[in-house]
Order: structure tokens, then sequence, then C-alpha cells
């Protein structure tokens, strides 16, 4: 009767057509690209701030939690409505509201995919810099949820350097304005407050975003060596010598298998481990900064650097790159993404480590990651039909975050902590951290419906009472 009568209300709101409830229809919003299910009650479709607003205040009123959605990339497990409620899916919130060229500014809905924004600007002569690999598919208030990357950060930023205000509505049903525009609005940065905050806080509705002018020119490389830490080596080489390039990109012998069976990129089978690495500027730079970076990698042990000729070899070799974690899929029926980050310098240790990790639990696990910011991403493969499989999987995971934490890096550096981490979060932040996080939360959400049970562990004081 409960759900009949959210239902209805849901209805009233958003149009009968625009609400779905059916068994069938729950299945396919339990899960994101996480390991974890949970059903929801109801999937509320929305088209502008008003229903969102509409909807969020409909679960106020009822005490249902709500759960904002996109395109349903979430690594971590942020878009699964752990404690039912209702999915307000916000994929046909998806316009370009406003190009601001004068100003480098873009307006844009949630549900907007990232490349699409990138697509559109591309002709004007401008570019929205934060690409994670899924672009094609991650929406952009999911990338401002998680705070998302991608193989531009390194020398761009991520999604918060990009960001710059947001409408969002408050789990009470307000509607908010948060920054804008200009650069430096007074007051408390509510928009960085929001950014990450994995829709425990609210939901955005409309979010303004910095753009910028294409390059000159770009020059795309790919360094080839027969062992990891000569790779690893190299990153640390090229930043300490001043350098900055666009990306630095690295995937393993076991990646570059599958991605060379899955796209046919070109890439060498019987190397080690590969550097995609691109610089961009003034033209007049770029054959200088390219014979650099050539020179840089020969001397750290690269056997061949080769330089894309055209676009056709540039947009090969990041074809491969972006598909790598589709492709990996020809090696396992499923796999556990991790997202460690740790300091440069650190990569090669803890490669071999992971590598340990991988041999102590008999997991196989191929690397494809970040190297310019230490972003790992561990793929660890298995079968999830097998339970004893997968609980090594979970271990294994954890594993590999305690040495990124013992290596001084952190638990995430883009994929968020969702449902997935939150044993993680007591690994960089005691319980005082916590608790002042906690209370964020609260004063925005003081009834726990935005997004309930995620980011944050069960207090202690409440697992000693138990």
């Amino acid at each position: 009767m409960a759900q009949k009568a959210l239902v209805e209300e849901l209805r009233k709101i958003v149009g009968e057509k625009n609400v779905l409830h059916s068994d069938v229809d729950m299945q396919l919003y339990q899960y994101d690209a996480c390991l974890q299910e949970r059903r929801p009650d109801a999937v509320a479709f929305v088209h502008s701030t008003e229903e969102v607003a509409g909807v969020v205040k409909v679960c106020n009123k009822l005490g249902v939690p709500f759960v904002p959605r996109g395109g349903g990339t979430n690594l971590s497990g942020g878009t699964i409505p752990i404690k039912g409620g209702v999915v307000v899916e916000m994929i046909r919130m998806n316009r370009i509201l406003e190009v601001d060229r004068a100003n480098l500014r873009a307006r844009v809905q949630p549900g907007l995919f990232n490349l699409e924004l990138g697509t559109a600007l591309a002709p004007l002569g401008y570019q929205y810099l934060p690409d994670p690999a899924s672009q094609k598919a991650a929406t952009l208030g999911g990338n401002v949820a998680e705070n998302s990357g991608g193989p531009h950060c390194f020398k761009y930023g991520v999604t918060t350097n990009h960001v710059l205000g947001m409408t969002v509505v408050l789990p009470d049903g307000q509607v908010a304005t948060i920054g804008g525009k200009a650069p430096d609005t007074p007051g408390y940065d509510l928009t960085g407050v929001f950014v990450g905050s994995e829709g425990t806080l609210g939901i955005c509705t409309e979010v303004v975003v910095r753009i910028m002018r294409l390059t000159e020119g770009v020059k795309t490389l790919l360094a080839i060596y027969d062992s990891i830490e000569e790779g690893s080596e190299s990153v640390s080489a090229i930043v300490a010598a001043g350098m900055v390039p666009a990306t630095l990109e690295m995937m393993d012998q076991l990646v570059i298998q599958a991605v060379e069976a899955s796209i046919h990129c070109g890439l060498p089978l019987d190397c080690a481990t590969v550097l995609i690495i691109e610089v961009d500027g003034l033209k007049d730079d770029l054959e200088a900064q390219t014979q650099a970076i050539v020179d840089l990698c020969k001397a750290h042990g690269a056997r061949e650097v080769r330089v894309a000729k055209d676009d056709a070899e540039r947009a090969m070799l990041w074809a491969g790159r972006r598909g790598a974690f589709g492709a990996v899929a020809r090696l396992a029926p499923s796999y556990l993404v991790c997202d460690g980050t740790v300091p440069r310098t650190a990569l090669p240790q803890v490669l071999r480590k992971v590598a340990e990790v991988g041999k102590k639990y008999d997991l196989r696990i191929p690397n494809v990651f970040h190297a310019g910011d230490g972003n790992l991403h561990p793929l660890i493969l298995f079968d999830w039909r097998d339970a004893e499989q997968k609980a090594r999987v979970m271990k294994a995971g954890m594993e590999i975050l305690e040495l990124c934490v013992e290596l001084g890096g952190t638990i995430s550096g883009e994929h968020g902590v969702g449902l997935e981490k939150i044993d993680a979060m007591r690994l960089v932040f005691t319980e005082a951290d916590i608790h002042s996080q906690v209370r964020v939360k609260k004063a925005f959400d003081p009834r726990d419906l935005a997004n309930p049970g995620k980011m944050f562990p069960v207090p202690a004081e409440v697992l000693s009472a138990r």
C-alpha cells in the first residue's frame, strides 16, 4: 500500500508514463557498475528543476529515501538505492542551456553525457577538459557527484577545478543556486562542498562549467617498455624535468593484449607496459617538447617511442586507452576496479605489491591507470557466480587500498566512496574527521533521505553498542 501511495504522488509530479514501479523495471535500477544490488520502490524520470523539486518534496513528506541517477556507470555503488526509495532518473535532463564564449563558461543539465559537451564545443573552437574514460556513457551530473578525473586531469585538474556553480534541489525540496559564472563568489564555497558529495547533500539540476579554447596543436606519443618499473621511472623523470604533458597514461601487458584483441590499435603484444603521452600547446613549441620527452623516455629504458603521424593515429591510440575497461571483459566474466592514488614516485613499489596481492589471493590483476597523478586502476578479475572467489576479490581490493594509504596515498582518485569503500574511510580519517563530515551531511539532510547509507562508516560508538 505504501508503494502505491508513493507511485500515485510521483505521477502527479512527472506524469504516469514517467514513473516505473513493476518488479521487472525495478530490476534494471537495482545495480550500477559496482558488485552490490538493491531494488528501489519506484523510478521517476524528471525533465526540469521544478519536477526534481516536486519529487524530492514528495519523498520528504513520506519519509522516503531518494537517489539521483544518470548513466548508471558508477563504479563504487553510489547509485544503488541501498535503503530502497525512489531513484530520481536525470538522464532526460540532457541539454546544453548556454555557451558563453566571451566569459569561457557553459551552462548544462546534469543528464548530458560528458562527450556530448566536448563534441558540441569543438566546432566553436572550445573544449571541456575533464574527460573520464567512460565519457561516452558518463553524465556530467555523475562527474560532479564523484569529482571525476580522466587522462587530462594531470595538467588541467579534475571536475572540481572546472565547476563554478550549480542549481541544486536540497533534501527538503528547496531550490538553491550556489556559485555562478563569477570566479570569486562570496560566502562559503558550497560549490566545493557539493562536488564529490555523491548525491548525499541534494540533487544538482544545472551546472556552470569552465570551458577553454582548443590548443593550437597536439602531439601524442606511445612509449614502449620491457618493464613496468622503467615506464614508471619515465613518468617521474618527465615531471622532475619541469614538463607538464596533458596526459601520462599507462597500461600493462594483460590490458594491452585485451585492448589489441578488441580494438586493433597497433599496440605491441610483447612489451611489459606502454605509456600514452600527450603534449599540447603552441605549435612553435610542440616539436621541442615532444623531442625532450622522447629523449627522457629512451634514457629511462623505453625500447621505442612512436609519435602519432596524424589525427587518425592519435584517435586510434586513444580508442585503445578509453576502451581498456571494456576490452578487459574478454579476460574474465567480472572484475573489480580499484581506484587508489599514490605519489608518482611510489608507482613502481605499489605495482610490485599489487602483483604480490594477486599471487596471495590467486587472482589476475591487470593494470591501467593515470600515471601522471598516481591514480591506479588495478582490475581484479574473477567470476561473479563464484561466491568464494568474490570474497577473495573483496579482500584483495581492500589490501590494495591499504597499500596506497601506507605509501602516502588515499583510497579514491575519482570513483568515489559510495558503498564499496565505506570501511576504507577509516584508513584515511579518524573518528573525529568522519564525524565532522557527517555533521555537514546532517546540516543539509537532517532526515538522512538524500542517498543514505553512502560514504560514511557506522560510528565506532554505534558499533561498540551492538
